[in-house]
């Protein structure tokens, strides 16, 4: 008896043999509903919905770029009053010392910018020229002074390793909204890597599909992404697919939410063969933008980054964070606050101004919080090395904020005759990131996580919204 050969198929032969594929179908919606990089609603109204973190690793000389003191310039050359260092502790300087720490004027000139008269020094023209975006923060204070835990610090809320990152917290939060790369992506420039490494894009003891995912800017956007030699896509769609019911047994086995993890990752994977390497293209640019920024398609660059990071939040990646390295300017061989610091300021400036000017023309800078700084900032004080530097410094330094949700033209705080520390208004790296989750539409107190018999957050049990910030 002939049988009709369509009694003869399953649902899973259907999916099998389907010429879009179970991953663009069944799988698709299943994963949508399932994934965890998901869009998620916010607790409250969001002022923004993406992140674009400039970090300047070393820590940058708010003295020399953005604080000018002139009392600092009259008493160049004196020691430092007792009473500032009282109970302080530094990393390369004892308050113990016969000769206390003298300090140290800055030989660069100041002047004030755009109509809310921002300071910004000569170092830095480009980004001074777009000073009535930007909200100035002058009183930032952190608690660790050397550099690994500092970045660890500022990135995560504890100077421990092994805890969530911000951009891990906030990905978990509120998802992403890009269906084919990272929630959470890591750029990386400079003549090394940050000190701290890996540890300031952890998602710590979150599920690890919200760890930060680092990028290169020329060849394979990812190690190992592409389909390896003699692979057709068909070939490797089964394999996937294979992998994918494997894990899916054992998920309902043990259920555990890390093989959901590994299954929307080579998800992920899979697709980003196609969008990774169209992303990083930049010859797709018009040649006036790649001169705005100064990229170079094909080059590893501070510039190319910034344009990369624009091309990202395009794409709906929600937390973007840019390193860029060789701002530890001690005094000794090339990192001084002469040579060492014009150098590193032309590296960024332009293109940090262009990245504003940019999301600004095309209406994403209303949406896109972009955020300038280092871990800590440096001494009023001079350091005895081989030229002029300056220590350490945790007591007050600033950072810059722009767009999604800040209020531009603005200055937040004021230190005191030498910039060592607040007069007023006194913003916490706790601070720093309670607002930053409150303009992603977050409550710092409710975003928790269960570990270890306790709740953890980002902001450990302390910091508040900064108002004046918010436009």
């Amino acid at each position: 008896m002939l049988i009709d050969p369509l009694l003869a198929r399953t649902r899973r032969h259907f999916f099998h043999d389907c010429a879009v594929g179970l991953g663009s179908l069944a799988l698709t919606s299943l994963l949508r509903a399932e994934h965890p990089l998901a869009p998620k609603p916010s607790r409250f109204r969001p002022r923004a919905r993406s992140v674009i973190y400039l970090f300047m690793a070393g820590g940058p000389s708010q003295l020399e770029l953005f604080d000018p003191k002139p009392e600092l310039q009259r008493r160049h050359g004196q020691p430092i009053p007792d009473s500032f260092l009282e109970g302080k502790r530094f990393a390369f300087m004892s308050t113990f010392a016969k000769e206390k720490p003298k300090l140290l004027g800055v030989a660069r000139k100041f002047r004030q910018h755009g109509q809310s008269g921002a300071w910004v020094s000569e170092c830095l023209p480009q980004i001074a020229s777009v000073a009535d975006d930007l909200a100035f923060v002058k009183t930032m204070q952190t608690n660790v002074f050397n550099h690994a835990p500092a970045k660890v610090f500022m990135n995560t809320g504890s100077s421990q390793f092994g805890r969530p990152s911000m951009g891990a917290w906030i990905t978990y939060g509120i998802g992403s909204e890009s269906d084919n790369l990272p929630g959470f992506v890591v750029l990386m420039s400079g003549p090394r890597g940050p000190r701290g490494g890996a540890a300031m894009w952890s998602s710590g003891f979150l599920p690890t599909s919200y760890q930060g995912v680092p990028f290169r800017s020329t060849g394979e956007p990812i190690l190992n992404l592409s389909r390896p030699p003699g692979t057709t896509a068909e070939s490797q769609r089964r394999v996937l697919d294979a992998v994918r019911d494997l894990n899916e047994i054992r998920r309902a086995d043990t259920a555990d939410p890390e093989i959901a993890t590994r299954i929307s990752q080579y998800e992920m994977a899979y697709r980003m063969q196609t969008a990774a390497p169209e992303l990083i293209d930049l010859t797709r640019e018009d040649r006036p933008t790649l001169q705005m920024y100064g990229a170079e398609p094909g080059r590893s660059s501070f510039a190319n980054n910034c344009l990369l990071a624009r091309r990202l939040v395009e794409r709906g990646v929600r937390f973007v964070q840019l390193y860029h390295t060789d701002w530890d300017h001690h005094g000794d061989g090339v990192n001084n606050l002469g040579a060492g610091l014009d150098k590193v300021c032309r590296e960024v400036d332009r293109p940090a101004a262009a990245l504003i000017r940019d999301l600004k023309r095309r209406g994403l800078l209303d949406q896109t919080l972009v955020i300038w700084g280092g871990e800590f900032g440096r001494t009023p004080m001079g350091e005895v090395r081989d030229s002029n530097g300056r220590n350490h410094h945790i007591d007050a330094f600033t950072v810059w904020l722009a767009g999604g949700g800040i209020k531009p033209g603005i200055t937040v705080g004021e230190t005191d005759e030498f910039g060592f520390g607040p007069v007023t208004s006194r913003v916490h790296v706790h601070d720093l990131h309670a607002t930053i989750l409150h303009l992603l539409g977050l409550d710092h107190t409710q975003l928790t996580f269960r570990f270890q018999g306790r709740d953890f957050r980002l902001t450990d049990i302390a910091g508040h919204v900064v108002g004046d910030l918010l436009a």
